[in-house]
């Protein structure tokens, strides 16, 4: 993998699209009568690490098919992500994987970054929902309504579903990039600010995947 291939602007899931149902996510009752709606949630992982993407996921679960285990990915093992992010991918009406890359982190922050990640993830989406429901107090820039959820990732199945496809499809890019920066040992921090990769990151300097904005790049590259 060289550094580009990925580009923020490119999409790194491919759309699933299941069966057709006569309805989809959530019946809401209203002085109209009964009303379906398509519920989307989304959320993003690697705002922390200090190298790599920050990926995005959009889902939308099929009620008729649930997923036992769904949870803020951070709550779950390796092992358990894995097993549940198949299981989304085969289960889930729509599923989106869209991410930001460093350069475009750089250009507009990784506040901004994790917005635009978000936003693609969700315009990729084949269907327009009735409703994003996206994890954290801020939403993404989008033409459909959307609600921010604190902790949504650990209170709202289709965002907990959205950050284990970020988080494993991220997870996944980072053991990529050790094969080609082995010396940051990427395969065991993820790219997060651990010890062992600040040490590491003194010894070579960054790479190109290190996000210069953030402080302990931008003091190695003081020094350089």
């Amino acid at each position: 993998m060289s550094h580009g291939e990925t580009p923020g602007c490119y999409f790194i899931g491919l759309i699933i699209m299941r069966r057709y149902h006569n309805h989809y996510c959530k019946v809401e009752q209203s002085e109209q009568g009964e009303k379906v709606s398509m519920i989307c949630g989304t959320d993003e992982a690697g705002r922390g690490p200090i190298a790599g993407p920050v990926v995005a996921a959009a889902v939308i679960l099929d009620p008729d098919n649930p997923i036992e285990g769904l949870n803020d990915s951070k709550k779950l093992s390796e092992k358990k992500r894995e097993k549940l992010s198949l299981e989304i991918k085969e289960k889930a009406l729509y599923w989106t994987i869209a991410q930001s890359d460093p350069d475009e982190i750089e250009a507009i922050n990784i506040l901004w970054a994790s917005m635009k990640a978000m936003q693609r993830a969700v315009e990729a989406l084949p269907v327009k929902p009735d409703m994003v429901l996206v994890d954290g107090n801020r939403v993404p820039e989008l033409n459909v309504p959307a609600k921010a959820i604190v902790g949504g990732d650990a209170s709202e199945q289709c965002i907990a579903a959205a950050s284990i496809l970020a988080k494993v499809e991220r997870d996944r890019q980072m053991l990529k990039w050790h094969e080609l920066y082995p010396q940051y040992e990427f395969d065991k921090h993820k790219a997060y600010g651990t010890p062992k990769h600040l040490e590491l990151l003194e010894k070579y300097g960054p790479c190109p995947i290190h996000r210069k904005g953030f402080n302990p790049v931008k003091r190695v590259l003081a020094n350089l």
